[in-house]
């Protein structure tokens, strides 16, 4: 017999409030990164609509986790917004979502809530990919959380993991040619350090919505030994409580680090 909705959304409501108060004693993660998956199929499959609804919706959801993020008390937040294989897409699709980010990196740079808490917005990428709006867009954000870093939201827009990781080896290899470092002077820590996070503590989780079990070319050389979750949801869809059971997964993993 299914039970009436009052008594469903209230037994919900109890489970979400005490899933809250377990993750909150927890241990939580100072690096999350999110592989913003199933806009698409949430506009076909949920809403039956065209795809660019499901990227709206999209845009508005991550406003909320960056939010969920500064209340859980998670520092720092790493997207995968665009990836440099997403520019395949329709054109118009490509345009739509890049007037999205436009308008996403001028609301983060004016919101509030960014300013109370010291978050610092960047970008990271190949910028020469982007077009104009979204770049300037980029320099505003930016500009406007210079100098923030208690908390931070980092925007991966025309990303892709391994351009990352040769652009650390070109950065290098210009070191070397110079003769500002020598070849045994390289080492793991080095190119870190020269990686598009190389401010930023490697992820500590790593979470992909929409059901696809794959990394796809997101944060390559920081994923080492991120603990990685993978759920069902579209990420329109994706709720604070799902947030919650993201963080008291990794919170019951025991992390090795290899040992």
């Amino acid at each position: 017999m299914e039970l009436p909705r009052i008594v469903s959304d209230k037994a919900y409501s109890v489970y979400e409030a005490e899933l809250e108060k377990q993750v909150r004693e927890g241990d939580m993660p100072k690096h999350l990164a999110i592989i913003m998956d199933g806009n698409r199929r949430y506009a076909r499959e949920v809403l039956n609509t065209d795809p660019i609804e499901g990227h709206k919706l999209g845009r508005d959801k991550l406003n909320e986790v960056v939010h969920w993020c500064l209340d859980l008390g998670i520092h720092h937040l790493t997207v995968y917004a665009f990836s440099t294989e997403n520019f395949d897409r329709d054109p118009e699709e490509v345009s739509c979502i890049m007037d999205l980010l436009e308008k996403s990196l001028y609301e983060f740079g004016d919101d509030e809530e960014v300013h109370k808490w010291h978050v610092g917005i960047k970008v990271i990428g190949d910028q020469s990919l982007l077009p104009d709006n979204v770049l300037e867009a980029m320099r505003y954000a930016e500009e406007k959380t210079k100098g923030y870093s208690d908390f931070s939201l980092n925007m991966a827009i025309a990303y892709g993991g391994r351009q990352d990781i040769t652009n650390a080896v070109r950065t290098i290899a210009e070191k070397v040619k110079s003769g500002e470092i020598d070849v045994e002077d390289i080492n793991e820590s080095m190119i870190s350090s020269c990686i598009s996070t190389g401010d930023l503590p490697d992820p500590d989780l790593i979470l992909r919505t929409s059901g696809e079990i794959r990394v796809s070319n997101f944060l390559l050389w920081q994923m080492a030994y991120s603990e990685l979750y993978f759920t069902d949801i579209y990420w329109p869809g994706f709720r604070f409580i799902d947030m919650l059971r993201a963080v008291r997964t990794y919170q019951q993993r025991k992390r090795r680090f290899g040992k």
